[in-house]
């Protein structure tokens, strides 16, 4: 997707396979028409509050949902959330952990910080796939966003 501007999924993964899942489960149910995907932290930072190579982009149109992985170079996934959490215009827009770690630790740590939900990636291929549907299809069809 070419257009930084209309952006309804920011997927910020860092691994490729995960990431392409990610994407063939959304456009299994057209969901990832304008999905963007950002491989650290950093990076996804830049796109939320268009800085570096993201300048110009419209920030007052954020993405419908954030998913998140937890364990990203650069910048972690907890800091990305304490970060959109903080921001007066972005703590509205629904984050989902979407992470590999079942710790409580890590869980307890990405709720105390304002995430939305949390989703532990099914290692089996089918269950990935219809994990990331489910995720897709509520927060992209089921859930009101506010406005």
């Amino acid at each position: 997707m070419n257009d930084h501007n209309i952006v309804e999924v920011l997927l910020v993964e860092d691994s490729p396979q995960d990431a392409e899942l990610t994407i063939r489960a959304l456009k299994k149910h057209n969901l990832a028409n304008r999905l963007f995907h950002v491989e650290d932290g950093a990076e996804a930072l830049d796109f939320l509050f268009a800085r570096g190579k993201y300048e110009g982009r419209r920030i007052d149109v954020a993405p419908k949902v954030v998913l998140l992985d937890l364990k990203l170079p650069r910048v972690n996934g907890l800091e990305v959330l304490r970060s959109m959490k903080a921001d007066l215009h972005l703590r509205t827009v629904p984050v989902v952990m979407v992470t590999s770690s079942a710790e409580d630790p890590d869980i307890k740590a990405a709720y105390d910080l304002g995430a939305n939900g949390y989703v532990i990636k099914p290692v089996q291929f089918d269950a990935f796939i219809e994990a990331m549907s489910k995720v897709g299809i509520y927060w992209l069809m089921v859930n009101h966003p506010m406005k």
